[in-house]
């Protein structure tokens, strides 16, 4: 793959002074009509060998386009806050929105493949790092960024030549990292994400090669007509062999009266309390997802929990239709900056499942768009996991006739008018489809490292009770494990 970049490929100076003003004219006219179109983003990812000509052509990058609309990111050993993340928390967080250019130099493969080099990463964790940046990639487009992947690569001789100039080590396992990163690229080159070989050996060559299918590649996507969607790759989906209707199947009212439920509130936050200042919680973090019926009491419950809590060690996202900024992101990119640091609780009322949900339901998501993004949820969950932050989820179910019951008790109380509005009466009519969709979410999402906690919350001491108790079982597990 590598061979053909090593070939001496060589510019004339007269042929880069011809070349090189109307190429930087086409990338400045390409990225104002990136500007005003605002459909999609670029994300140029910028990598290779030591010595091939990266650093120049970023450099390059910002000197010829409007360096004020170019968001590069230098990534390099991760930050004290950046390890208390998953690993992909920091380039989630760096990512371009809708309109603009992004340049990370160095991003998620830069990890994997120095570790394989140097042998920290066995074949079968390596192949696993290689799935999860097939996946990231892959989501990535599916969500409309246009990414573009460049790999910098010279001979082992230009490469001795080149750092002795810049007056850098030679010492360098060049044959280990080209074996290594030969396979890596051969790997994680894909239909929507391809790795572009640029060889570094001849400056003016390497620029003219890298901005000229950049512009070209951006003026492809400009030139589209209409809204650009992913292709529909998913199966329909099926219904459960014994076609359990798994919310129905549900006893919604359980018994548990007023004094019992004092009683028995008291012990678990005072549980919940002592586990949170356990020592061996400074190496775990906890994310708590609240998803569940309107007016099923998720903001009850959640005030259950916190009230146990250090207010300087937790946070309550409300999660609400997305703001002009998050339209301009992939869906997940508003939940990932959340990710909490080790030793700190994070509780979403209403969360990234409302893509599978009100998305689906209301026709805010195209069909081919809500069914991938049962898999895509499952790897944002199992990231959380790997990384020993403690993720439960809760549905909080209630029967329709509760909630109309509810319903209007919030009307007639003054204080709680606020929590009934005219779209919570619209969204009962859509009942059954909210039902269906609930089903199938539960039934794709609930997996060994994430599973859901179906909570019968007709009687509301009740649900209160059960999401605490969850919430301290599972503390307790995982405390357990930390060593």
């Amino acid at each position: 793959m590598f061979e053909s970049a090593e070939l001496e490929h060589h510019v004339s100076k007269a042929v880069y002074r011809r070349e090189e003003p109307k190429l930087r004219q086409r990338l400045l006219d390409a990225q104002y009509d990136l500007k005003e179109n605002g459909r999609f983003p670029v994300l140029i990812v910028i990598a290779g060998v030591e010595g091939a000509g990266k650093g120049e052509t970023v450099n390059l990058l910002n000197e010829w386009m409007d360096p004020r609309h170019v968001l590069t990111h230098g990534f390099a050993e991760p930050s004290d806050e950046e390890q208390e993340r998953p690993h992909l928390w920091r380039f989630w967080k760096a990512l371009p929105p809708k309109g603009k250019v992004g340049v990370f130099f160095g991003a998620w493969h830069t990890e994997p493949v120095v570790q394989r080099v140097y042998g920290d990463l066995d074949p079968a964790e390596y192949g696993e790092k290689i799935d999860e940046i097939v996946r990231l990639e892959k989501m990535l487009c599916d969500e409309g960024v246009l990414l573009l992947k460049y790999w910098f690569h010279v001979s082992r001789k230009q490469q001795k030549k080149r750092l002795k100039a810049a007056g850098e080590s030679s010492e360098y396992p060049y044959r280990k990292f080209v074996k290594v990163c030969e396979n890596f690229v051969r790997r994680t080159s894909t239909a929507e994400a391809p790795w572009i070989i640029i060889p570094g050996a001849d400056d003016r060559s390497r620029a003219l090669t890298f901005g000229k299918h950049l512009v070209a590649s951006m003026r492809e996507r400009l030139d589209e007509k209409g809204p650009r969607r992913a292709p529909d790759r998913q199966p329909p989906l099926a219904r459960p062999v014994d076609d359990l209707n798994i919310i129905r199947a549900l006893e919604l009212n359980q018994p548990l009266d007023k004094a019992t439920y004092r009683e028995q509130f008291r012990k678990l936050q005072a549980r919940l309390g002592k586990l949170s200042r356990d020592k061996r919680f400074r190496h775990l973090s906890t994310v708590l997802v609240f998803e569940g019926n309107d007016a099923a009491g998720k903001g009850g419950a959640i005030r259950r929990v916190t009230s146990a809590l250090d207010a300087r060690y937790y946070r309550t996202v409300p999660v609400a239709a997305p703001t002009e900024e998050e339209r301009a992101q992939p869906y997940l990119w508003r939940f990932w900056r959340h990710l909490p640091r080790r030793g700190r609780f994070l509780l979403f009322d209403r969360s990234w499942y409302g893509r599978v949900l009100v998305e689906r339901v209301e026709g805010f998501a195209a069909e081919a768009d809500w069914l991938r993004a049962y898999g895509e949820i499952n790897d944002f969950e199992r990231s959380m996991e790997r990384h020993q932050m403690v993720v439960l989820k809760f549905w909080l179910a209630i029967s329709k006739q509760e909630q109309f019951r509810r319903f209007k008790q919030r009307e007639k109380i003054a204080f709680k008018r606020f929590k009934i509005t005219a779209e919570d009466w619209r969204n009962r009519k859509k009942w059954d489809a909210y039902e269906e969709a609930v089903c199938h979410m539960i039934d794709r999402t609930s997996t060994s490292v994430a599973p859901w906690t179906l909570v019968e919350a007709n009687n509301k001491y009740y649900a209160r009770t059960k999401v605490l108790k969850t919430v301290c079982d599972a503390l307790e597990a995982a405390l357990e494990r930390v060593k």
